[in-house]
């Protein structure tokens, strides 16, 4: 029998759309909360992500904003522990039940595929913000060292959610379409691990396609006799004869980073010029503007006389918008394609009602 969610039965009156999500719901969660496998992982998370945070508090301690970088370590690690743990509680969900023989029980019931596609999504996602709340302590922890914007925080957190719900998305897709839920679980790792390095790849492999040529000149600072002084706020002028130097025109490859869930986190921050910490979310973030930016922010300081924008890369569009618009699209085709896919031979209508199924399987 295929993994397929079938029958294609029309439910009777008596059951609404939402409420045949909320029986599959129910099902799979008190399928999980009965397996001692999902507090043992939840409780190696905690001890986890508390020796980072120790470790990570010790090492930012003597730090004039320790609370803000210690808040932005915790929220990556958070964000890197989720996205290996999201995989293995959404990646066999439907091909797991196959192989347990409880697929077919839900199949002969009146309940839809997108019933049962929603409802197992949602069982996977809450479960995977179970690991997220864990981490709770330890991000309130940076919170009372002082220093975090609320705003930031909380959308941190937010983004953390959605996250988790993209990758749980895909993995239920995945081991719908899947057979073996060996087989879904690496797939949807490497789905993972395309959006999280492979986008990083593929920046990098394609900066050589964007080199240009631009005429430059050489800065010269007023009141030093050296190159460049150490102030960096001195002034120059750009004057003196132009020579053609190499640029990298990065603005037009820098969408590649955008569906990467770093990049969508760390763009996504409110930062401002009176909340800059230095912290690693913020650095993501700089450096993805400044990729928007191209040969505009990170060329020579003067080109065809006119001295470099410096304010360039805090004028762009986030590119936030952009990867989470990629990101909901590729979860949706996933889902669509699960939805769509052709049924399998078992019975059809005339199965038992959800309810009873509910109420016989609690």
């Amino acid at each position: 029998m295929s993994t397929a969610l079938s029958p294609r039965s029309t439910p009777s009156p008596g059951l609404g759309y939402f409420k045949g999500i909320g029986t599959v719901f129910g099902l799979e969660m008190k399928q999980r909360l009965r397996s001692r496998g999902w507090y043992i992982l939840l409780g190696v998370w905690f001890v986890v992500i508390g020796l980072v945070a120790a470790f990570t508090a010790w090492v930012t301690d003597q730090q004039t904003d320790a609370g803000q970088v210690l808040f932005e370590l915790m929220v990556a690690f958070v964000l890197f522990f989720a996205l290996l743990v999201a995989p293995a509680l959404s990646a066999n969900a439907v091909n797991g039940d196959r192989a347990a023989g409880t697929l077919a029980v839900l199949q002969v019931t009146l309940l839809r595929p997108g019933q049962l596609l929603a409802g197992k999504w949602l069982a996977s996602w809450v479960a995977s913000l179970g690991f997220l709340a864990a981490s709770v302590p330890f991000l309130l922890w940076a919170l009372a060292l002082g220093g975090v914007d609320p705003a930031i925080a909380a959308v941190s957190i937010l983004m953390l959610g959605v996250e988790l719900g993209v990758v749980c998305a895909l993995g239920v897709a995945v081991s719908t379409l899947a057979n073996r839920p060996l087989f879904s679980i690496v797939v949807t790792y490497m789905l993972v691990a395309l959006l999280s390095i492979g986008t990083v790849i593929a920046f990098g492999l394609s900066t050589p396609l964007v080199r240009g040529t631009v005429e430059a000149n050489v800065p010269q600072w007023k009141g030093s006799a050296y190159p460049q002084p150490s102030d960096a706020e001195a002034e120059f002028t750009c004057m003196g004869p132009l020579f053609e130097t190499d640029v990298y025109h990065t603005d037009r490859t820098a969408w590649l980073l955008a569906a990467n869930p770093f990049v969508v986190l760390a763009d996504a921050l409110p930062y401002s010029e009176d909340n800059l910490s230095g912290g690693p979310l913020e650095g993501i973030g700089q450096a993805v503007r400044y990729a928007q930016a191209g040969a505009a922010a990170s060329g020579p300081e003067c080109i065809n006389g006119e001295p470099r924008a410096d304010d360039v890369p805090a004028s762009l569009f986030p590119i936030w918008p952009l990867g989470l618009t990629v990101q909901f699209a590729g979860a949706a085709l996933a889902l669509v394609l699960a939805w769509r896919r052709p049924p399998a031979a078992c019975p059809a209508a005339g199965g038992r009602h959800p309810d009873r199924l509910a109420a016989s399987l609690s």
